[in-house]
């Protein structure tokens, strides 16, 4: 198989397209012919030494993919050879050929193209699972995305829009902020130019924010916890600024707050079978209905992967990164 080996941590320089065996079914895993890989913010950092691969999982880049399945483990019975699936990956996407738990798979939308699945997985179980599971966001909520821009952002601003809740959004540019309004943000501030905590109390009429989808950390955080509504819920998946931060924690107390968040890839198969199983029935018709699609950003081959991740490092792009594969 053709895959993206990674040598040495560094630079987005230090990956190199090789060649290798191309892995087979455990027993309740699918084999997957990948024809399009995401690429996400952990794959750099896995890529920089500080994310490494769960234990007993491929050390191969690549975290989620869409293909066609081409062989079946022990047990499985819920998919067929030819299936076409998108798969939340333990790793390994970055490959023609990938292996992947049956549970984290979910059918490829009819309406979406293999590159358009391929963006769906890992920031759609991110979102899911955050948001509404750890989160709780209900229908008539509120719900503030920091980096609204990005893959997770996109995402995170159309299904909460979509399930009824008002949605906020952050962003770092003019521009990124008019693309999160288009997806169906209410408001969206440039972090680089205005106060979002003064913006957002105004147009909540002080009532603050329901739930806080945070990537930024540092002294984020304490901003979020001054923003939060009474029962609040602040949802860290990132720390881009730092995860050590001082707090004042009375107004945690005072107006009853959870903080609380989570990392995806260090979950159980069986955790990340649920969480499928949840985007299955409550998203997917989203999905096919045409109500929620994935933003695509840039298409690179799999051979131009240095540019891929440059690309991610910059934060220039709007939306998700695709690796394409030769069918």
């Amino acid at each position: 198989m053709k895959y993206i080996d990674l040598p040495q941590y560094g630079d987005a320089s230090v990956m190199t397209l090789a060649l290798g065996t191309a892995p087979h079914p455990a027993a309740g895993e699918v084999q997957i012919d990948v024809r399009a890989a995401g690429v996400n913010r952990p794959d750099v950092v896995q890529r920089l030494g500080r994310y490494p691969a769960p234990k007993g999982h491929s050390t191969i880049l690549g975290l989620e993919v869409a293909g066609v399945i081409t062989a079946l483990g022990e047990g499985v019975t819920e998919w067929a050879v030819g299936d076409q699936v998108c798969a939340l990956c333990n790793g390994g996407g970055y490959a023609d050929t990938v292996c992947v738990p049956a549970g984290q798979c979910l059918p490829k939308p009819a309406n979406l193209s293999f590159v358009q699945a391929a963006a769906l997985p890992e920031t759609l179980f991110t979102v899911w699972g955050n948001v509404f599971v750890r989160g709780r966001l209900q229908a008539g909520e509120s719900l503030l995305v920091h980096g609204g821009s990005s893959g997770i952002g996109t995402t995170a601003i159309q299904l909460a829009r979509a399930l009824g809740a008002t949605v906020y959004a952050t962003a770092g540019s003019d521009e990124k902020c008019d693309a999160c309004v288009a997806l169906g943000a209410q408001k969206a501030i440039n972090y680089r130019t205005a106060d979002f905590v003064a913006e957002l109390k105004h147009a909540t009429e002080q009532r603050g924010v329901d739930v806080i989808l945070d990537m930024v950390g540092g002294d984020y955080v304490a901003k979020n916890i001054d923003l939060a509504a009474m029962e609040g819920r602040l949802v860290s998946i990132a720390f881009l600024q730092g995860p050590e931060v001082q707090l004042n924690l009375l107004p945690v107390m005072l107006k009853r707050l959870t903080l609380t968040g989570s990392t995806l890839r260090a979950q159980s198969d069986q955790a990340k079978a649920a969480l499928a199983q949840g985007l299955r029935e409550q998203v997917w018709p989203l999905i096919e209905s045409g109500n929620i699609a994935p933003v695509i950003a840039a298409e690179f081959p799999l051979a131009e992967v240095e540019a891929a991740h440059r690309l991610m490092e910059s934060s220039a792009h709007i939306g998700k990164i695709v690796l394409t594969f030769d069918e």
